[in-house]
């Protein structure tokens, strides 16, 4: 019977900053034993790993994953760009039977398939050339995300046992993703489909494989179909912020009630579909109300930015016009003002976690809690303001 992952001596020797190369090749080790000891097979484990390199570009890009370090305003404007939306139409259009097919077969409407597609690989522009097995045993012996990426590595193995991948074509982005769609390999082994009925599964040469696959992975994580993923809104000017983020939804005849309406002014639908209220640049910037949908397209990727920019494009391809809200003109607060804000936080007992300069979630709670707790609006953004206000506490 295949024995869980010895974590207690892979962590051991997991590397929070660079590897010495003995460090590495001890890690890579204990990947190996622990795969063989999973049940796979020891002759394809030492395949998968001949040659293996630590690659220390890998871990920056880890730690300067735009999702986290950007603005939600500089995100999008470098993703939501009219040649992207041009781009776009023109793939709907070109496989348009092909999309059509696969909603009738899997319920997802083909814009979401093509604006996922859009933001992954520009529509199949550019896969990434990095070879997969170094990165992610990389970014295993990093140790920050250790389980996850034996995961990968270990459905990496399973799916070169089965002969669904060849090792010598294993390349794709810095973290392990392949294809148009961008699978990391557990999500290629649990959802991928043959949908061209070629006998095997190619997200990188199929559309067809690659479209399919999304769809059916969105419909793995509870797609509803006919649920749009949400709707950009506007804030009466009396507005308060004592409902915000993804975990207190309310229902729109509540939202409705509470002062929100959609993005040119007139009332909301009426219904008690739950949504929740997303202010990604504060009070001063674009609102949203997002549905469970928005939800699903996170977990192909749980970043707010990444989601909003995903259901924005979308509505692009269909028609719909660009935002209706500007943008706050403050400049974006630097990683050094943050994490100082951070730390000031955490001292007045409002946890911010481990002050690291990114704008996460548990950091937009503590600076709300801060915010309510000096009568202040609490849309839980670092505005100039704010930051001068914590910057004279730590004075």
């Amino acid at each position: 019977m295949p024995r869980p992952p010895r974590w207690p001596i892979l962590m051991a020797v997991c590397l929070t900053a660079p590897a010495l190369a003995d460090d590495f090749e001890q890690c890579v080790s204990s990947l190996r034993d622990d795969l063989k000891e999973q049940g796979r097979d020891a002759a394809v484990v030492e395949e998968t790993f001949a040659g293996v390199e630590q690659l220390e570009r890998i871990l920056e890009l880890d730690r300067e994953q735009p999702e986290f370090v950007q603005t939600f305003r500089d995100y999008l404007d470098a993703r939501l760009t009219e040649e992207r939306v041009d781009r776009g139409r023109e793939m709907m259009a070109e496989h348009r039977e092909l999309l059509w097919q696969i909603h009738d077969d899997f319920g997802v409407p083909p814009r979401y398939l093509v604006a996922l597609w859009g933001m992954e690989t520009h529509y199949g522009s550019y896969f990434g050339e990095v070879p997969i097995i170094d990165a992610m045993t990389t970014l295993a012996c990093e140790g920050r995300r250790a389980r996850f990426f034996f995961h990968q590595l270990d459905a990496t193995v399973a799916l070169l046992e089965d002969g669904k991948l060849e090792r010598d074509g294993l390349r794709g982005s810095w973290a392990g993703a392949l294809g148009h769609t961008q699978f990391m390999p557990a999500t290629l082994r649990e959802h991928a489909v043959d949908y061209d009925g070629s006998g095997r599964i190619d997200l990188r040469d199929s559309v067809a494989d690659a479209l399919a696959s999304g769809a059916n992975y969105l419909r793995a994580m509870g797609w509803q179909p006919g649920l749009r993923w949400g709707r950009e809104v506007r804030l009466e000017d009396d507005f308060d912020f004592d409902h915000l983020g993804l975990d207190d939804p309310r229902a729109l005849d509540e939202w409705q009630q509470l002062g929100v309406r959609r993005a040119d002014g007139s009332d909301l639908p009426q219904s008690d579909i739950q949504a929740a209220l997303l202010l990604p640049m504060g009070r001063n910037g674009p609102a949203f109300l997002v549905y469970e949908n928005f939800r699903r397209i996170m977990g192909w990727n749980a970043s707010v930015s990444y989601a909003l920019s995903v259901g924005l494009l979308a509505d692009r391809l269909d028609g719909a016009p660009p935002l209706r809200a500007g943008f706050p003109d403050d400049p974006a607060p630097r990683r050094s003002e943050l994490r100082q804000a951070q730390e000031v936080l955490n001292e007045l007992g409002f946890d911010a976690g481990t002050p690291d300069g990114l704008l996460g979630p548990r950091t937009r709670a503590a600076l709300r809690a801060y915010q309510q707790d000096q009568g202040l609006p609490a849309d839980g953004y670092p505005d100039p303001k704010i930051l001068e206000r914590l910057q004279e506490k730590a004075e």
